[in-house]
């Protein structure tokens, strides 16, 4: 699409990958995710974990939302092209503010505020650049617009809630994300069909980018005391912990998923793309990082030769994220292929039952539970779908 003479927006095709600017746009939420934990981790009760769930559910609609732009049309072009680096610098702000988004002392500016405008300024420019990008389809214009009410909705309460701050603030930030997410939802399936190849990897990549975020809590809890053979031990448990969930998705779900979205046509498509990524995709990115949570409390507590247990938000937060990544897998298979991972759900319900146990056990040792429930996972998937697994990685 041309304006003037220049480009307004260039249309994807089959094709097309990611590009540069979309790269460089997660770096933001790489930014974002550690500020989240770091604010969970500052406040670890019910209401720390509540607030880092609403601050995760405000980060990953705003990266879907520019995922569908991206797809739609390319992100180092023309509007779009603008539209990214705004999002860049507004999503920078928002993860300045992150850590004292419900602080009513300090001085300064109120974070909450500019937490809110941030995202409201995020939300409303990218309605504004995708309506430009689709520029002739009508159709699509009209779908922006329905979710452009929703947006509106959404960014009112934002700025409200930041006014009022504690409980009203928390809840009127729900309420505000439930506008966008049922409006999305409801509001109708006009959109473009998605390019199947650059829609998967972009939510792959994101997948790495929180599966980072578990790197860093690992490194964060051990930053501040001396380098021990404990302190390894634990580092490499993490690290297996975090291999595996990767291997959990990468190995072959991905492969699949994306083949069965390339497959599908039109409409089923849309909805396909709609609720295995969009939507499914999020309760596997806030299971990581409230693994993030956990593994940065056990190793402070491994740094630090304390011998305590795991107990509390923490302990949920170890257990309970690998659960619901492994359940949202399972729920990603299943709206591809209608077929469930009965290894995954007994996986995933073993780590909720291990809680009991783990409570009365060391940290390290609840560490080590974790990390030998994943490989015993992984172990058994290779050895009992050995020929699924190669005629999926290699046909």
């Amino acid at each position: 699409m041309t304006s003037a003479g220049r480009v307004l927006a260039q249309p994807t095709d089959e094709s097309h990958r990611v590009t540069t600017i979309e790269l460089f746009f997660d770096l933001v939420f790489v930014f974002a995710f550690t500020q989240v934990t770091a604010l969970m981790t500052s406040d670890l009760t019910l209401r720390g974990a509540l607030r880092g769930l609403v601050l995760l559910a405000s980060i990953w609609w705003t990266w879907g939302s520019y995922s569908w732009l991206g797809n739609h049309s390319k992100a180092d072009a023309g509007v779009v092209r603008g539209g990214m680096i705004a999002g860049i610098a507004a999503m920078f702000v928002a993860g300045l503010a992150i850590p004292r988004a419900w602080a009513r002392d300090g001085g300064g500016l109120s974070a909450a505020l500019v937490l809110a405008g941030a995202l409201a300024f995020v939300q409303i420019s990218h309605i504004a650049v995708y309506f430009l990008a689709a520029k002739g389809d009508s159709k699509v214009q009209g779908q922006i617009l329905r979710m452009g009410a929703a947006v509106c909705v959404s960014s009112t309460l934002l700025v409200v809630g930041a006014f009022m701050g504690g409980p009203a603030q928390t809840v009127l930030w729900f309420a505000g994300l439930f506008a966008n997410y049922a409006g999305v939802y409801f509001g109708g399936t006009n959109w473009r069909p998605p390019m199947a190849a650059h829609f998967a990897e972009r939510h792959g990549l994101i997948v790495i980018v929180a599966l980072g975020e578990s790197f860093v809590a690992v490194g964060l809890g051990a930053s501040q005391a001396p380098i021990t053979s404990s302190v390894i031990i634990a580092a490499l448990l993490g690290m297996l912990i975090s291999l595996s969930l990767w291997w959990t998705y990468f190995d072959v779900t991905a492969v699949f998923a994306e083949r069965v979205l390339a497959a599908a046509e039109g409409l089923e498509r849309i909805r396909l793309a709609r609720d295995s990524y969009t939507y499914l995709h999020f309760p596997m990115i806030v299971g990581i990082i409230y693994l993030a949570v956990g593994l940065k409390k056990v190793m402070s507590y491994v740094a630090t030769h304390s011998s305590h247990e795991l107990t509390g938000v923490p302990l949920y937060a170890l257990f309970g994220g690998v659960s619901l990544y492994l359940l949202a897998i399972v729920a990603f298979r299943y709206r591809n292929v209608h077929s469930l991972s009965v290894p995954r759900v007994v996986a995933a319900f073993i780590c909720l039952a291990l809680i009991l146990i783990a409570a009365q056990l060391p940290a390290l040792a609840a560490l080590s539970m974790t990390a030998a429930v994943l490989v015993c996972l992984i172990a058994f998937e290779a050895i009992h779908y050995a020929g699924a697994r190669t005629r999926i990685r290699y046909s």
